[in-house]
């Protein structure tokens, strides 16, 4: 029987690198933390933890960092999601942070940022906060960084391979035979990386508060709707595509549980893999093998194949982000009241 506890990550017990890429000793940027959820994600530091190691065609990251603090430009080969779990942040566009311009985003909202430009994103206010960062691809490629990072990495001990190793040269780390180092991009490639109209950027965004029910979700029941936040394209479980669809591939779906207390969905099973995040409140989580209960901030993956069904136990209700795998999640099967008393019978002999 697999135990879905080794399947949980708790907020609590995430385990941060605070050397995962080569901008962490520089001014503004050296109080970041940075996690590997699910996946090797895109982290330079090859001594990082990852939390879950199983492929899911998507990887899972995290970053939490106090006020000001900034994560350098830099440019992904695949998708790159922000779920806001806590504070406000700036999204900051161009080689140089800000020049193209900025997005705003806050607790709730979800912003994906295109492939092939550069971003950075710092903290704006009070407090630590919280991004929760899906990555598309089992193997989301190296991260590339604007030109005046390396610039600055390289005044703080820091090097990059060209197979995006970190070398830290204030330990004694030296280039292993046949690595060579990586210098950052030429005038060719930084060609090939521009910020669309920020008109364009707009859409790439969805608003907490915009995050609307639909009624043809089969896991709409009393007190429960879910809601489409990136879908790139329809789906057999009934979402027609968007409402942030992307002119980039995603190889995912995000969409938003939101369950009054008491309310469950009905007891289902999904062959797309699945990863859910709880934005507020407390999640159960019901399988025939066990329970999982979730908090804020907590992350699980439900194996393939596996009943299961969603309840909110917070008495202000619960909400929950909700990754599934491919562009197009087939429809669910629903497992009805006497299959799942024979479940139950099998499990208790």
């Amino acid at each position: 029987m697999t135990d879905l506890r080794d399947r949980l990550i708790r907020y609590v017990d995430l385990v941060p690198c605070l050397n995962a890429f080569i901008d962490t000793r520089s001014p503004g940027s050296d109080r970041k933390e940075n996690f590997t959820l699910i996946g090797r994600g895109v982290g330079e530091n090859p001594g990082q933890h990852v939390h879950i190691t199983e492929k899911h065609g998507f990887n899972v990251s995290g970053a939490r960092q106090p006020l000001g603090c900034l994560n350098s430009q830099h440019s992904h080969e695949h998708a790159e999601v922000f779920v806001v779990h806590s504070g406000h942040w700036q999204l900051l566009f161009g080689r140089e942070a800000g020049e193209d311009g900025t997005l705003d985003i806050g607790p709730g909202d979800v912003a994906s940022v295109p492939i092939h430009m550069f971003r950075g994103f710092k903290k704006l206010d009070e407090g630590s906060g919280f991004l929760w960062v899906p990555l598309g691809q089992d193997d989301p490629g190296k991260v590339l960084w604007a030109p005046k990072v390396y610039d600055l990495a390289k005044e703080y001990g820091l090097k990059l391979t060209k197979a995006g190793r970190l070398v830290d040269t204030t330990v004694g780390e030296t280039l292993e035979q046949g690595e060579e180092l990586d210098t950052g991009p030429d005038e060719q490639e930084l060609s090939r990386h521009r910020t669309p109209p920020m008109d364009k950027m707009a859409q790439c965004v969805v608003r907490y508060g915009d995050m609307k029910g639909n009624p043809a979700s089969p896991l709409a029941v009393e007190g429960v709707e879910e809601c489409a936040v990136i879908g790139p394209a329809d789906t057999g479980d009934g979402f027609e595509a968007g409402p942030l669809i992307g002119w980039w591939p995603h190889g995912f779906t995000l969409r938003l549980l939101k369950l009054d207390c008491g309310a469950q969905t009905v007891t289902h099973v999904r062959e797309e893999e699945e990863v859910l995040f709880v934005q507020e409140g407390a999640l159960e989580i019901q399988t025939p093998d066990q329970t999982i209960v979730m908090a804020a901030g907590d992350t699980f993956t439900t194996p393939k194949g596996m009943a299961r069904s969603f309840k909110a136990l917070s008495s202000e209700g619960c909400r929950a982000f909700v990754i599934r795998g491919g562009d197009a999640p087939a429809m669910p099967r629903i497992i009805d009241d006497q299959e799942i008393d024979s479940r139950e019978s099998i499990t208790a002999c």
